[in-house]
């Protein structure tokens, strides 16, 4: 279905209940997300690298040696060197290897073109004309978005999963504390993981929704957003700068590794998810501003 049909279809369902139309557009929104090739092929490139680092973990430690060559030094991320003990790791180290970059550029590519796309396409005239209002084909687009984040973390942690425990064995998890906890726990732990690093980026897809309403370009609306992702991630490694750090979207984004303490650390867990609400209710409210104002004729 085209993105014209799917707006028609969008406005002849405006005639019914205002509470029926606000779901069918959501349902439509996501529909029209996950259905397109580039979230597909976003989709695809997430699931692949879980697979791509157990594979790799796999290789290395063949002859019995650490990932890394072994020792306190070894490279990659935190978990990797527990991969091979335990396949439920893979879950943790596909989280943190993607969240910096992979993660946060998908969001980016599906914020930014949430409402730049409709508009280059010609179709957001189409869904405007539709008596719900401005208001609720925003919040559809929002609540897609956001969905998106949810779908795509959860790619990420069950392709690790999966690959984890086809490659390694499973069983009790050793926490950061140096404690351990059965593996019933251990995946409970993971799925609360996976929670928060999809609640972490609600600030960029929030920010990414902003920017779309700024253009009538897709394509210019989502290089902006990672454009601005990549900005963000550089100031937050300044050490000159460390004083806004904590201001900083991204700043708290690994925080979730304390959800894997016994007892769970949740002070910076705290913070990120308040900051991500600040983000979430500023360029929220600064897109709606915008968008309610926007010339849809231009």
């Amino acid at each position: 279905m085209s993105r014209a049909e799917t707006a028609v279809r969008r406005e002849d369902g405006a005639r019914g209940p205002g509470a029926l139309w606000a779901l069918g557009l959501l349902r439509s929104e996501l529909t029209l997300t996950f259905r397109r090739w580039r979230t597909l092929a976003l989709l695809a490139v997430l699931a692949a690298v879980p697979v791509l680092i157990g594979i790799a973990v796999k290789i290395e430690t063949s002859d019995g040696s650490r990932v890394g060559g072994g020792g306190a030094e070894g490279g990659g991320p935190a978990f990797l060197t527990q991969i091979t003990g335990n396949g439920l790791f893979l879950v943790f180290a596909a989280l943190a290897a993607t969240l910096p970059v992979f993660l946060p550029m998908a969001v980016g590519v599906v914020a930014g073109d949430a409402v730049a796309g409709e508009a280059s396409a010609g179709t957001l005239r189409y869904l405007l004309v539709a008596p719900a209002g401005r208001t609720r084909l925003l919040f559809a687009k929002y609540a897609a978005t956001l969905v998106f984040c949810l779908v795509a973390t959860l790619v990420v942690a069950v392709s690790a999963l999966a690959t984890g425990a086809l490659l390694f064995p499973l069983g009790e998890v050793t926490t950061i504390s140096g404690t351990r906890i059965g593996f019933g726990e251990g995946v409970l732990r993971a799925a609360l993981i996976a929670a928060v690093v999809a609640a972490s980026l609600i600030g960029l897809a929030t920010i990414g929704l902003f920017v779309s309403t700024l253009t009538h370009s897709g394509v210019a609306a989502m290089a902006t957003t990672v454009g601005l992702l990549i900005t963000v991630q550089i100031l937050d490694t300044v050490p000159q700068l460390s004083g806004i750090h904590p201001y900083l979207f991204p700043h708290y984004w690994l925080s979730f590794a304390d959800l894997l303490r016994e007892p769970v650390y949740w002070d910076e867990v705290r913070d990120n998810l308040t900051l991500q609400a600040v983000y979430a209710a500023v360029f929220g409210s600064a897109a709606w501003a915008r968008f309610t104002t926007k010339d849809i004729t231009a």
